[in-house]
């Protein structure tokens, strides 16, 4: 079969590519990305990261609030570094902060109905993450 130079040049670039690739991400060491599932839905909230190892990073979700406070339930193992769950009305007033190492469950102080805030700082952190807020009901 005949293929053109332009042709059998390009198909000699694929593999040199690949191979700068791979160098590039480690020569072939595992790559762990830090991949949080979050579910955000109107009145309740869920996260979860599981096996994340010497992560630092501050994640910032919008949430639908129809009540004016909220329920939080956290359920995590951090074996080193620190989590905390910063969460704010939509009048950017502090209705909860708190070490993620702290399992159980609280209640925020009373905020206004909207669109408030959930921070995530995480610093040097490993461990499993999981925390869940939901709409809280008098």
């Amino acid at each position: 079969m005949y293929l053109p130079r332009k042709s059998v040049w390009l198909w000699g670039l694929i593999p040199a590519v690949l191979i700068l690739m791979h160098v590039a991400c480690g020569g072939g060491g595992t790559i762990t990305q830090f991949q949080p599932e979050v579910r955000n839905l109107t009145d309740s909230f869920e996260f979860q990261v599981t096996s994340a190892k010497n992560v630092t990073q501050t994640l910032q979700y919008n949430w639908e609030n129809t009540g004016t406070a909220g329920n939080v339930n956290q359920a995590s193992s951090i074996t080193k570094g620190s989590a905390t769950l910063t969460i704010r009305d939509p009048q950017d007033t502090l209705v909860y902060t708190h070490n993620l190492a702290e399992n159980g469950t609280f209640v925020t102080n009373a905020g206004v109905t909207g669109t408030w805030k959930i921070q995530v700082t995480l610093s040097g952190l490993d461990g499993t993450i999981n925390f869940r807020v939901q709409k809280s009901t008098p």
